[in-house]
Order: structure tokens, then sequence, then C-alpha cells
């Protein structure tokens, strides 16, 4: 979970570097230190816990961390997908990370769109001829992360490989 966390910091810092706008900029580097410091803190205390004995507190303190790290991916998710609708810069050639992180944005935001088109083409309306909203979600990129995600039972000592489920190199 830490090495995944670090994997959102390099995205979330490849984000903040092509985005457009200054203030969605700040607030996406922000959030990426945030879970960069969490990530490292969950690192520390998984290796301490992993050579002590068993302890109730220890066990606390990783699930505490753990929670918070998702938080702060949540958090980062979001910055990115306000960058994305702000606007991307075009990524430098020599960068595979930035390129990749701008690609899985930039898919991200073409469903948005389309989602938002077709919804305001088939949505209800009523007799005003306003439209009625549906309860059915927008994308996010939290949703296309957990696609690309893995969702197996294997042991972390043997992860399964699943072709195709990687952001720059890794999973998110």
């Amino acid at each position: 979970m830490a090495l995944d966390g670090q994997e959102l910091v390099t995205f979330g810092r490849a984000m903040a570097k092509l985005c457009l706008d200054r203030r969605c900029s700040m607030e996406l580097l922000c959030a990426t230190e945030q879970a960069h410091t969490i990530s490292c803190q969950l690192g520390i205390v998984a290796r301490v816990k992993a050579v002590t004995a068993e302890s109730k507190s220890s066990s606390e303190l990783l699930v505490s961390n753990t929670q918070n790290l998702v938080q702060a991916v949540l958090h980062v998710l979001k910055a990115a997908e306000a960058a994305c609708i702000k606007g991307l810069r075009q990524p430098p050639p020599d960068s595979e990370e930035a390129a990749a992180a701008a690609a899985f944005c930039m898919q991200w935001r073409r469903n948005l769109f389309l989602h938002r088109a077709k919804e305001s083409f088939t949505s209800d309306r009523d007799e005003l001829g306003l439209r009625r909203t549906r309860a059915r979600a927008e994308p996010s990129l939290v949703v296309m992360v957990q696609e690309q995600t893995p969702h197996t039972k294997d042991t972390p000592e043997h992860p399964k490989a699943v072709k195709g489920c990687t952001i720059m190199g890794g999973h998110l």
C-alpha cells in the first residue's frame, strides 16, 4: 500500500507540472506531498510492525495510517480531476511518466464529456423543459483507478500480474 502511495505521488507531481492553472497545480502539489508523507509513515510503521511483537496499538496505528493514505489518495485524484478540467500542457517528449499521466487523465476527461453530452440529450424533462437529474454518477478518476487496479486475493509476496493494469510502471 505504501508503494502504491509512492506511485500516486509520481502521478500527482507529473500532473501538477502539466496543469495550466496555477491554483490547481498548487492544490495538487499540496495533496501529493500529503500523500507522500503518509505513504512514508505507513512504510515505516509497517517495517517496525514486521520486526516487533504483535501489539494492538501497532495494529491500530497501521490501520489508521492506511485509512489516512486512502483519504489522501482520494484528495490527490480529486485535485487531478480539477487540474484536468482546467487544462493540461502538452507533456514533454522525454517524459514517459508525464505522457502516461496526461493520457490517463485525458481519457477520463473524454469519458466525462461524453457522459455529460449523453445526459443532456437523453435526460427526461419536466413540464418546464428543465432536465431532471438522475442518480447515475459522472465518471471519476477514482473509478478509473479502481478499474485498473487488480482485485485479486493473491498474497503480497506473489502478486498476480494483470496485463494492462499499470499506470507509469506500477499499480495506482
